[in-house]
């Protein structure tokens, strides 16, 4: 220990280049240090290993044995730390072998990854995606312990330590199923609130969510007459019934089973972000990901 904390790097990468050359003055001109400096280096290093290391011979130097010994692990050591240093090579999503994992809800599974996943697969077919079912109280803590890559959620209740990437702003709609009679027109205050709703309740059996609130700065409330924990099951059970509910615009876009129509509440919508911690802030693949899902959405 007291050895290498003696040593610097520079007095290791002349040792290299002597052991190769057998010559001070080759060995300058590679290093591009005056003769002087390689010979001030290898009586420096003559001091710290105790020992000769390179002797005169008949065709320049000849190392000891101690020298000897040192070549190859020298060698091998230099070559690790130019690895280590070297600039990051860039992402090649063609090769690459990644196992991604992401951390999302059903609404952002549809909504931010189904419209990437074809394109991630063409653009990077050896990769995995592994997605894990979001859980807000952990996401800091798992992000960084590296348990998950990303992880999107509204940006208002997103952790103030990890990094963020807004994607894109989501509004409420009323949604019935296709044909609902009472859904052939924007209806009035008084008619949404005599339909019977279907809520979402991330927590599990709430019936006062968003649109409670803003129902209730109207003076008005409604009937919710289910509450579920999960968007994709909403859709379905407005498709086979007079239910209608307030869901996610993005969620429902193009779902010929529903009708969409104009709420006659303002229900303020939400901003959905990408998140991810410093830790992976600056790796290229990482970097990859996040603007192909970013451009996708």
């Amino acid at each position: 220990m007291t050895n290498l904390r003696r040593l610097d790097l520079n007095l290791l990468v002349t040792l290299d280049v002597l052991l190769s050359e057998h010559n001070v003055t080759r060995a300058a001109e590679r290093l591009h240090y005056s003769q002087p400096s390689v010979s001030v280096h290898l009586a420096r290093l003559r001091e710290i290993f105790d020992d000769p290391l390179l002797l005169p011979g008949p065709r320049g130097m000849r190392p000891t044995a101690r020298a000897e010994a040192l070549r190859e692990p020298l060698r091998d050591a230099l070559a690790a730390l130019e690895q280590a240093v070297a600039p990051e090579a860039p992402f090649d999503p063609a090769s690459a072998a990644n196992t991604w994992r992401i951390a999302a809800t059903d609404y952002s599974e549809s909504t931010v990854l189904l419209p990437a996943l074809p394109g991630l697969r063409q653009a990077a077919p050896g990769t995995r995606v592994a997605v894990l079912e979001m859980a807000p109280a952990r996401l800091a803590r798992q992000a960084e312990q590296g348990d998950i890559d990303l992880a999107f959620h509204t940006t208002h209740d997103s952790p103030q330590t990890l990094h963020r990437k807004a994607l894109f702003t989501e509004r409420y709609v009323l949604v019935g199923r296709a044909g609902h009679p009472k859904l052939r027109r924007k209806p009035t205050l008084a008619q949404f609130c005599a339909l019977e709703h279907v809520m979402v309740s991330p927590d599990g059996g709430g019936f006062f969510g968003v649109t409670d609130e803003a129902l209730a700065t109207a003076g008005a409330s409604r009937r919710v007459v289910l509450s579920v924990p999960h968007f994709l099951y909403v859709a379905a059970v407005l498709a086979g019934s007079d239910l209608v509910a307030m869901l996610p615009e993005r969620l429902v876009r193009g779902n010929a089973a529903l009708q969409v129509v104009e709420a006659p509440v303002d229900v303020p919508g939400y901003e959905m972000s990408m998140l991810w911690h410093e830790r992976s802030h600056r790796d290229p693949a990482h970097r990859w990901l996040r603007d192909f899902i970013a451009a996708s959405v």
